[in-house]
């Protein structure tokens, strides 16, 4: 599918100011549960193709409803981005998360923890059973 430059940009001039609304809004003060995750993947710049990392946040809300509460994009996925994340998510207003789900980044959990002390880390079900069966 064709779609011209024009055509993009005028999309994109509609979706930014939308998404940086939604971006900033005051999320609920305290979660539940949060699911942290970060998927990596290629965009196309000048001619070429680089690597990028979507960080997503959802959780679990006092209500029992599950929402999206966070969306950043990164070129690397590392513990020191994890920590920006987290602190505009403080800073826009979440004063607690009951729980935390992780993949096992190091220095993951001492990120959340260092904005988020009262906050219990699980690691997520898939790479415990992969460090299990690497014990084996």
């Amino acid at each position: 599918m064709d779609v011209s430059e024009a055509t993009i940009s005028s999309i994109t001039d509609q979706l930014i100011p939308q998404l940086k609304a939604w971006q900033s809004r005051t999320p609920d003060s305290v979660y539940l549960f949060v699911w942290l995750n970060a998927i990596p993947y290629k965009v196309k710049e000048e001619g070429g193709y680089v690597n990028k990392v979507l960080y997503t946040l959802q959780a679990l809300n006092t209500e029992g409803k599950k929402e999206l509460i966070g969306l950043y994009c990164s070129e690397t996925e590392g513990a020191n981005d994890w920590l920006s994340v987290l602190t505009d998510l403080h800073n826009r207003g979440v004063e607690d998360i009951l729980m935390a789900c992780v993949d096992g980044l190091k220095g993951f959990p001492e990120a959340i923890q260092a904005i988020f002390p009262n906050t219990e880390v699980q690691l997520c079900v898939l790479q415990q059973i992969r460090e299990f069966a690497l014990c084996g």
